[in-house]
């Protein structure tokens, strides 16, 4: 049973980080690569990204994060992928991810983190080598 179709990714700000334009690069880069891209705009909590990403079908959620709390919110969204038994939809960021947290987000199950640097080439390439292998 594949997949047919665009890669589908909600891209999201979460907490109380009120500086999105990153977010806003990252969503245009998907979607000028020919993927259908739901932003959800600033101010998001867990529950409402995960539900989103449900309600859309997504095949992953890319959080941007600049607050700090990337640790809680990162492990709050898998948390509630698991709950909702939709742990296919992989979770990737970015932002402002001090180098030591990210062994512990992948240990998380956060599939990719892309610190301030990184191209929006190297993120749409990643989507399109790590989503939805299996389709």
């Amino acid at each position: 049973m594949g997949v047919t179709g665009p890669i589908r990714v909600v891209v999201a700000k979460p907490g109380l980080d009120g500086h999105d334009r990153g977010a806003k690069v990252i969503a245009r880069a998907l979607r000028d690569a020919g993927m259908e891209v739901i932003y959800t705009g600033l101010h998001q909590t867990p529950e409402q990204i995960v539900h989103t990403a449900i309600q859309e079908d997504a095949d992953a959620i890319g959080l941007s994060i600049l607050s700090g709390a990337h640790m809680t919110l990162f492990a709050k969204v898998i948390e509630l992928l698991k709950e909702r038994d939709a742990e296919d939809i992989k979770v990737f960021g970015g932002g402002i991810i001090p180098d030591d947290d990210i062994p512990e987000l992948k240990q998380l199950g956060v599939s990719a983190i892309f610190t301030p640097g990184a191209t929006t080439q190297s993120v749409v390439d990643w989507v399109n080598g790590n989503v939805r292998q299996a389709a």
